[in-house]
């Protein structure tokens, strides 16, 4: 039977069907996504008579990546496990990371505290009552000599949760490696380093967007000549999600502002293929499955597209979107917390077959306190049993050609182009950031999700339905209030043994530097060898680079 007999054929039983199901009484007026796209009862061939296999899929490990990044994907080697862990000080968090890597965790990821991904020392008026609370404290190098005691850095990858100061925190890592005797051409990991989201999404930011943009690609450039293994940028759309926006909006502005890094590298000179290579990813997986898929199997093939057609990269490398992925924290409740391992296992499940390269699952208890040893244990199993005993990792793509996947990635991918329309015709992503564009879109939808929640027309399992009220029964972590004064001893007492002369040396080479416009990286590793803090160095680029101020928008 010919294409266009096979085609009418179906479109006259497609409409024998819509006939026979016409008088049925659907359970909703509408369906659709968790993101508000609309989803048909049915997908046919006709949802795809567009698709050519070779331009819209190709294999995996083959441009346009729709597939996968890989040739042989989970076949070749499983995802990296990281569970992003950090509290107290150096020393809590350490024995955390050790415990972890006991159990079978491949990866880490380090999340710090709220004075350090701020830029404040521990001894700072602004950390009082912060420190070692949401994350781990690190003034100084010596503090992170402490979280990797024992732990060998060129055996394990570490990805780090830091963006305003990123680039002391990956010069104290580098540093660190250096005295375990491990060269810089050993280390592998990830720093987020991604500033761009801080102004659309998290506001944790601390210099204004153009010396931001300086940093990253310093970093670019310091480590494509010194750290080729390292992801010098993971470009985040898991904090935009957090937000409150949609998965096209999550997938769109997080692709945008890869491409503003994209384009600040190639401003500053450096050629695509040697910077490219090493950019990476990080994406939310929210609670609804098959838009999660299907958002991933997008976001590689725009990636790979627009790289090749419009910044010329020709090396594969370039071409490869590579991923972290992590469950979604929002969709977390405090209600019935137990229910958080389903949702979590789903999550991981949908970022496992959209092909994610890295993973983290949230623990059922987050929405309460950081994670006890026994919450993040379950959390690690739940991707160690996706891993082992589900079989969805011995395929590649398993959902590739369904009409269902391959209509919403293409539906996807053609929403979040107009996206991209809209931030280009507003003047880029600075601009669009300076004028509330992202942060309006984001609290449009987040007010739309909140609403359909209040009003029950979407159902959250023990929140707004099957709510029995009974009162919480599992073990909260509790961070020791004593550890913020430890902390604070240890600082003072570093301050007094080092070679205070030095460190001021230090800072005034940095200072001279951030004035002009040499690679700031070596002088910030400089200053880090002489234990100079975080704080410290946040200083006194402060003076040169001054503060983000952001504009009110109502």
């Amino acid at each position: 039977m010919s294409d266009n007999r096979q085609t009418e054929k179906i479109k006259e039983e497609k409409a024998k069907w819509e006939e026979d199901v016409r008088g049925l009484k659907d359970r909703k007026s509408s369906f659709k996504t968790v993101s508000g796209m609309p989803v048909d009862a049915l997908y046919t061939p006709l949802e795809q008579q567009e698709l050519d296999y070779s331009e819209d899929l190709g294999f995996p490990g083959s441009y346009p990546y729709t597939r996968g990044v890989q040739s042989n994907m989970y076949r070749g080697r499983l995802w990296t496990m990281r569970q992003f862990s950090g509290f107290g000080d150096a020393y809590d968090s350490n024995r955390r990371y050790r415990y972890l890597l006991e159990h079978g965790q491949t990866g880490l990821s380090v999340a710090f505290d709220m004075p350090t991904i701020m830029g404040y020392d521990s001894d700072h008026e602004r950390s009082l009552g912060e420190v070692g609370r949401c994350g781990v404290a690190i003034d100084s190098l010596e503090d992170m000599e402490v979280l990797f005691d024992r732990i060998p850095v060129d055996k394990v990858t570490t990805s780090m949760t830091i963006n305003g100061p990123a680039s002391i925190l990956w010069c104290m890592y580098l540093a660190n490696a250096e005295k375990q005797g491990i060269s810089f051409d050993q280390v592998g990991g990830t720093i987020q380093n991604d500033i761009l989201k801080e102004y659309i999404a998290q506001k944790s930011w601390i210099f204004p967007p153009e010396p931001s943009m300086r940093l990253i690609t310093d970093i670019f450039a310091f480590a494509a000549d010194h750290v080729p293994k390292w992801n010098t940028i993971s470009i985040s759309g898991y904090h935009i999600r957090e937000a409150g926006s949609t998965a096209v909006q999550e997938l769109a502005f997080t692709l945008a502002d890869g491409f503003a890094y994209v384009e600040a590298g190639i401003k500053a000179g450096l050629e695509v293929e040697r910077f490219a290579p090493r950019l990476s990813f990080f994406f939310n997986s929210h609670i609804d499955f098959f838009e999660e898929i299907c958002k991933y199997r997008a976001a590689r093939r725009i990636w790979a597209r627009r790289m090749k057609e419009k910044y010329g990269a020709k090396d594969p490398r370039s071409l490869k979107l590579r991923f972290h992925t992590q469950t979604a924290g929002c969709s977390l409740t405090a209600q019935e917390p137990e229910n958080n391992i389903i949702r979590t296992a789903l999550e991981a499940l949908s970022a496992v077959l959209g092909g994610t390269q890295s993973l983290h699952t949230n623990s059922m208890d987050e929405v309460l306190a950081l994670p006890t040893e026994k919450s993040v244990k379950i959390a690690l199993r739940t991707q160690q049993v996706i891993a082992h005993e589900s079989g969805v990792a011995n395929t590649i793509d398993p959902l590739a050609g369904s009409y269902f996947i391959e209509a919403l990635t293409d539906r996807m991918e053609e929403e979040a182009e107009e996206y991209f329309k809209r931030i280009d015709d507003l003047g880029g992503v600075l601009a669009a950031i300076d004028i509330g564009f992202f942060q309006q879109e984001i609290a449009d939808s987040a007010y739309i999700f909140q609403r359909e929640v209040d009003s029950g027309e979407r159902v959250v399992v023990g929140v707004n339905r099957y709510n029995t009220g009974e009162p919480l029964q599992i073990e909260l972590l509790r961070i020791d209030p004593e550890v913020e004064k430890k902390q604070v001893d240890r600082l003072k007492e570093l301050k007094s043994r080092r070679d205070n002369s030095a460190v001021s040396n230090a800072l005034r080479e940095l200072k001279d530097c951030a004035a002009g416009s040499d690679n700031l990286i070596p002088k910030i590793l400089a200053a880090v060898k002489f234990y100079a803090t975080e704080g410290e160095i946040v200083a006194a680029l402060k003076e040169v680079f001054g503060e983000y101020r952001e504009k009110p928008s109502f």
